[in-house]
Protein backbone atom coordinates (compact mmCIF):
# COMPACT_ATOMS: atom_id res chain seq x y z
CA UNK A 1 0.00 0.00 0.00
CA UNK A 2 2.85 2.39 0.64
CA UNK A 3 4.46 1.72 -2.61
CA UNK A 4 1.01 2.59 -4.44
CA UNK A 5 0.67 5.70 -2.42
CA UNK A 6 3.94 6.76 -3.28
CA UNK A 7 4.02 5.87 -7.73
CA UNK A 8 0.51 7.50 -7.62
CA UNK A 9 2.28 10.64 -5.92
CA UNK A 10 5.32 10.72 -8.28
CA UNK A 11 2.84 10.26 -11.13
CA UNK A 12 0.98 12.89 -9.99
CA UNK A 13 3.40 15.53 -9.13
CA UNK A 14 5.80 14.43 -12.44
CA UNK A 15 2.80 14.38 -14.63
CA UNK A 16 2.15 18.37 -13.33
CA UNK A 17 6.04 19.06 -14.42
CA UNK A 18 5.88 17.67 -17.75
CA UNK A 19 2.74 19.46 -18.81
CA UNK A 20 3.75 23.18 -17.07
CA UNK A 21 7.54 23.11 -18.01
CA UNK A 22 7.71 20.27 -21.23
CA UNK A 23 10.59 18.66 -19.08
CA UNK A 24 9.85 17.44 -15.98
CA UNK A 25 8.13 13.91 -16.46
CA UNK A 26 11.54 11.64 -16.75
CA UNK A 27 13.58 14.24 -14.45
CA UNK A 28 11.23 13.63 -11.56
CA UNK A 29 9.60 9.99 -11.77
CA UNK A 30 12.58 7.94 -13.05
CA UNK A 31 14.50 8.36 -10.32
CA UNK A 32 11.63 7.20 -8.15
CA UNK A 33 10.28 4.52 -10.45
CA UNK A 34 14.31 2.91 -9.95
CA UNK A 35 13.41 2.61 -6.56
CA UNK A 36 10.15 0.72 -6.81
CA UNK A 37 10.55 -1.01 -9.38
CA UNK A 38 13.94 -2.91 -11.92
CA UNK A 39 15.72 -1.07 -14.29
CA UNK A 40 13.93 -2.35 -17.17
CA UNK A 41 10.37 -1.61 -16.15
CA UNK A 42 10.90 2.03 -14.39
CA UNK A 43 12.55 2.96 -17.98
CA UNK A 44 9.41 1.51 -20.06
CA UNK A 45 6.48 2.31 -17.82
CA UNK A 46 8.36 6.22 -17.84
CA UNK A 47 8.66 5.85 -21.73
CA UNK A 48 4.96 4.86 -21.91
CA UNK A 49 3.21 7.37 -19.75
CA UNK A 50 5.72 10.19 -21.41
CA UNK A 51 4.42 8.77 -24.62
CA UNK A 52 0.88 9.62 -23.85
CA UNK A 53 1.13 13.06 -22.28
CA UNK A 54 3.04 14.11 -25.13
CA UNK A 55 0.54 12.84 -27.72
CA UNK A 56 -2.41 14.37 -24.84
CA UNK A 57 -0.66 17.68 -25.46
CA UNK A 58 0.28 17.79 -28.98
CA UNK A 59 -2.34 19.41 -30.15
CA UNK A 60 -2.09 22.33 -27.82
CA UNK A 61 1.20 22.88 -28.40
CA UNK A 62 1.91 23.09 -32.14
CA UNK A 63 1.84 27.01 -32.60
CA UNK A 64 4.62 27.23 -29.96
CA UNK A 65 6.68 24.64 -32.26
CA UNK A 66 10.28 25.35 -33.82
CA UNK A 67 10.09 23.34 -36.30
CA UNK A 68 13.79 23.59 -37.86
CA UNK A 69 15.12 22.99 -34.33
CA UNK A 70 13.02 20.15 -33.86
CA UNK A 71 13.93 18.21 -37.29
CA UNK A 72 17.69 18.92 -36.18
CA UNK A 73 16.93 17.23 -32.60
CA UNK A 74 15.46 14.71 -34.55
CA UNK A 75 18.56 14.01 -36.90
CA UNK A 76 20.72 13.87 -34.36
CA UNK A 77 18.54 11.50 -32.10
CA UNK A 78 18.61 9.03 -34.83
CA UNK A 79 22.76 8.50 -33.78
CA UNK A 80 22.07 8.48 -30.52
CA UNK A 81 19.26 6.22 -30.04
CA UNK A 82 21.28 2.99 -31.35
CA UNK A 83 24.39 3.98 -29.26
CA UNK A 84 22.14 4.68 -26.27
CA UNK A 85 20.42 0.88 -26.06
CA UNK A 86 24.24 -0.46 -26.80
CA UNK A 87 25.18 1.12 -23.53
CA UNK A 88 21.67 0.28 -22.00
CA UNK A 89 22.58 -3.36 -22.60
CA UNK A 90 26.41 -3.75 -22.50
CA UNK A 91 28.27 -0.65 -20.62
CA UNK A 92 28.51 0.23 -16.94
CA UNK A 93 25.63 2.20 -16.78
CA UNK A 94 26.86 3.27 -13.01
CA UNK A 95 30.32 5.28 -14.75
CA UNK A 96 27.65 6.51 -17.29
CA UNK A 97 25.63 7.84 -14.35
CA UNK A 98 28.69 9.43 -12.44
CA UNK A 99 29.67 10.98 -16.00
CA UNK A 100 25.86 12.68 -16.94
CA UNK A 101 25.59 14.38 -13.22
CA UNK A 102 28.78 16.04 -13.14
CA UNK A 103 28.08 17.28 -16.34
CA UNK A 104 24.49 17.98 -15.70
CA UNK A 105 25.69 19.63 -12.25
CA UNK A 106 28.87 22.01 -14.08
CA UNK A 107 26.14 23.42 -16.93
CA UNK A 108 23.82 23.92 -14.40
CA UNK A 109 26.10 26.24 -12.27
CA UNK A 110 27.19 27.81 -15.22
CA UNK A 111 23.71 28.70 -16.42
CA UNK A 112 22.57 30.14 -12.50
CA UNK A 113 26.02 32.40 -13.40
CA UNK A 114 24.36 33.40 -16.20
CA UNK A 115 26.87 31.46 -18.92
CA UNK A 116 24.89 31.53 -22.04
CA UNK A 117 25.57 29.89 -25.71
CA UNK A 118 24.65 30.85 -29.21
CA UNK A 119 21.89 28.55 -30.94
CA UNK A 120 23.71 26.90 -33.96
CA UNK A 121 22.17 24.04 -36.41
CA UNK A 122 25.36 21.80 -35.79
CA UNK A 123 24.77 22.11 -32.07
CA UNK A 124 21.28 20.96 -32.15
CA UNK A 125 22.17 17.52 -34.39
CA UNK A 126 24.25 17.15 -31.20
CA UNK A 127 21.97 17.55 -28.15
CA UNK A 128 19.40 15.66 -30.30
CA UNK A 129 21.71 12.98 -30.47
CA UNK A 130 22.45 13.37 -26.91
CA UNK A 131 18.91 13.35 -25.46
CA UNK A 132 18.02 10.17 -28.01
CA UNK A 133 21.20 8.53 -26.28
CA UNK A 134 20.10 8.76 -22.78
CA UNK A 135 16.70 7.66 -23.28
CA UNK A 136 17.54 4.54 -24.61
CA UNK A 137 20.18 4.49 -21.70
CA UNK A 138 18.62 5.41 -18.81
CA UNK A 139 15.02 6.88 -19.77
CA UNK A 140 15.62 10.56 -19.49
CA UNK A 141 16.03 12.82 -22.71
CA UNK A 142 15.19 16.25 -20.64
CA UNK A 143 18.56 16.97 -19.83
CA UNK A 144 20.66 18.19 -22.69
CA UNK A 145 17.78 20.05 -24.45
CA UNK A 146 16.92 21.58 -21.01
CA UNK A 147 20.35 22.74 -20.63
CA UNK A 148 21.11 23.68 -24.23
CA UNK A 149 17.75 25.65 -24.64
CA UNK A 150 18.23 27.45 -21.32
CA UNK A 151 21.30 28.39 -22.48
CA UNK A 152 19.96 29.65 -25.20
CA UNK A 153 17.10 32.22 -23.43
CA UNK A 154 14.83 30.74 -25.38
CA UNK A 155 11.25 31.33 -24.12
CA UNK A 156 9.03 28.81 -22.11
CA UNK A 157 6.39 28.62 -24.62
CA UNK A 158 8.67 27.34 -27.77
CA UNK A 159 10.96 25.54 -25.49
CA UNK A 160 7.86 23.46 -23.49
CA UNK A 161 6.28 23.06 -27.35
CA UNK A 162 9.23 21.83 -29.22
CA UNK A 163 11.21 19.89 -26.56
CA UNK A 164 7.12 17.98 -26.15
CA UNK A 165 6.73 17.52 -29.72
CA UNK A 166 10.42 16.15 -29.72
CA UNK A 167 9.41 13.63 -26.82
CA UNK A 168 6.46 12.52 -28.99
CA UNK A 169 9.39 11.21 -31.70
CA UNK A 170 11.95 9.93 -29.45
CA UNK A 171 9.59 8.16 -26.30
CA UNK A 172 8.12 6.19 -29.47
CA UNK A 173 11.51 5.32 -30.88
CA UNK A 174 12.98 4.79 -27.62
CA UNK A 175 10.07 2.20 -26.37
CA UNK A 176 10.24 0.18 -29.31
CA UNK A 177 13.77 -0.28 -29.25
CA UNK A 178 13.46 -0.70 -25.10
CA UNK A 179 10.94 -3.64 -26.33
CA UNK A 180 13.18 -5.28 -29.16
CA UNK A 181 16.38 -5.36 -27.51
CA UNK A 182 15.52 -5.64 -23.96
CA UNK A 183 12.24 -7.61 -23.68
CA UNK A 184 8.79 -6.04 -21.66
CA UNK A 185 6.65 -7.83 -19.27
CA UNK A 186 3.16 -7.89 -17.65
CA UNK A 187 4.38 -5.59 -14.51
CA UNK A 188 5.03 -2.88 -17.10
CA UNK A 189 1.72 -2.78 -18.81
CA UNK A 190 -0.50 -3.05 -15.86
CA UNK A 191 1.62 -0.38 -14.10
CA UNK A 192 1.20 2.11 -17.00
CA UNK A 193 -2.58 1.46 -17.34
CA UNK A 194 -2.46 1.91 -13.19
CA UNK A 195 -1.11 5.40 -13.72
CA UNK A 196 -2.78 6.41 -16.56
CA UNK A 197 -5.87 8.29 -15.09
CA UNK A 198 -3.08 9.90 -12.37
CA UNK A 199 -1.08 11.06 -15.47
CA UNK A 200 -4.72 12.66 -16.85
CA UNK A 201 -4.95 14.35 -13.60
CA UNK A 202 -1.95 15.82 -13.43
CA UNK A 203 -2.19 17.37 -16.98
CA UNK A 204 -5.41 19.30 -16.01
CA UNK A 205 -3.14 20.78 -13.13
CA UNK A 206 -0.27 21.21 -15.29
CA UNK A 207 -1.39 23.33 -17.48
CA UNK A 208 -3.12 25.79 -14.65
CA UNK A 209 0.33 26.19 -13.56
CA UNK A 210 1.77 27.14 -16.98
CA UNK A 211 -0.20 30.05 -17.02
CA UNK A 212 0.52 31.22 -14.06
CA UNK A 213 4.58 30.98 -14.17
CA UNK A 214 6.67 34.14 -15.87
CA UNK A 215 9.75 33.40 -17.47
CA UNK A 216 12.08 34.38 -14.28
CA UNK A 217 9.75 31.91 -12.48
CA UNK A 218 10.49 29.40 -15.02
CA UNK A 219 14.38 29.11 -15.45
CA UNK A 220 14.52 29.30 -11.48
CA UNK A 221 12.44 26.21 -11.99
CA UNK A 222 14.58 24.94 -14.60
CA UNK A 223 17.41 25.20 -12.45
CA UNK A 224 15.92 23.40 -9.58
CA UNK A 225 15.34 20.51 -11.60
CA UNK A 226 18.22 20.29 -12.85
CA UNK A 227 20.36 20.15 -9.55
CA UNK A 228 17.64 17.39 -8.48
CA UNK A 229 18.84 15.30 -11.75
CA UNK A 230 22.30 16.01 -11.57
CA UNK A 231 22.60 15.20 -7.71
CA UNK A 232 19.95 11.76 -7.45
CA UNK A 233 21.83 10.61 -10.55
CA UNK A 234 25.39 10.89 -8.51
CA UNK A 235 24.25 9.69 -5.20
CA UNK A 236 22.26 6.82 -7.45
CA UNK A 237 25.86 5.68 -9.28
CA UNK A 238 27.62 5.93 -5.61
CA UNK A 239 25.14 3.47 -3.93
CA UNK A 240 25.08 0.76 -6.73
Amino acid sequence: MVTTIIFVIVILIASILQTSTGFGFSIMATPFLLLIFEPKEAIQINLILSLAISSSLIRHIKKDIDVGVLKRFIVGSMIGLPAGITIFLFMNIKRLKIGVSIVILLLTLLLMFHFRMRQTNQRDVVVGGLSGSLTTSIGMPGPPLLLYLSGTKTDKEKLRGTTLAFYLFIYFMSLSIQMIFAGSNKTIWMSSAFALPFVFIGLYFGQLLFKKLNQRHFRLFTYLLLLFTGCYLLIDSWNW
